[in-house]
């Protein structure tokens, strides 16, 4: 057996779940940039996925793939330079436990990141917050979600992608009120319960304990879809 298939599957168990608590989005993702390298690999050596060894990935070969990746898969060159970090994790991880590969490790290391144009972060001022708020219809069921909703996404910062993975359970409406959210940094909690929230989840306590907020084709929460084995969605 190869060193490198050993070492993988130590970088993951090891590295990023046990010492770096990794989300799982972020696992998914590096598992993903090693699955399209480890295929191209196998395509460029002649050799399957199995039988790589570390020194057969070189920085030629890393070089390669990312041209690859940009060229035939159409990839940005931020979509490039995230793949990039997950390879430039794996190498640093690598480089400490197989000394014997230390001089291709660092040519690989040394592949930089490409220059990329960052947007400006903008943001709704305060009279577009009202704005927003005040769109909402709360005289319906729907309206009065969609506002709690967009007040909590304002009020704690949240992410589109968090707000949508958030459930009744990631919001704690007791002494020390919070929402409870997990970011590819790692866990966070935003000490800010708005006051919507918790008029909106005491409206109904099956939204509360196993109801999913119902799409905006539906007027009330008993004409929504109820089958939510695990995560009670809000």
């Amino acid at each position: 057996m190869s060193a490198l298939a050993p070492a993988m599957q130590a970088y993951f168990s090891d590295r990023m779940i046990t010492q770096r608590g990794a989300s799982p989005n972020t696992i998914a993702a590096y598992c993903q940039t090693f699955r399209l390298l480890l295929g191209f690999a196998a395509k460029r050596t002649g050799k399957p996925p199995s039988e790589l060894d570390i020194a057969q990935l070189d920085a030629p070969l890393i070089a390669a793939f990312l041209e690859h990746l940009e060229k035939a898969r159409a990839n940005s060159a931020r979509s490039r330079n995230n793949r990039l970090a997950a390879i430039h994790s794996l190498f640093a991880y690598l480089a400490l436990h197989h000394p014997e590969h230390a001089a291709s490790i660092q040519r690989v290391l040394a592949i930089p990141h490409k220059r990329t144009e960052r947007k400006l972060v903008a943001y709704l001022t305060e009279p577009e917050v009202d704005a927003l708020l005040a769109a909402c219809d709360q005289s319906t069921w729907t309206g009065r979600r969609d506002h709690a909703m967009f007040a909590l996404t304002i009020q704690a910062g949240l992410r589109i992608s968090e707000l949508a993975a958030l459930t009744c359970a990631d919001i704690t409406l007791s002494t020390g009120a919070n929402v409870h959210t997990v970011r590819p940094e790692g866990p966070q909690t935003a000490t800010h319960t708005p006051q919507h929230v918790r008029r909106f989840l005491a409206e109904d306590e099956r939204a509360r304990a196993s109801a999913r907020v119902p799409q905006a084709r539906h007027h009330h929460p008993r004409a929504a879809n109820l089958a939510v084995p695990d995560r009670h969605r809000l």
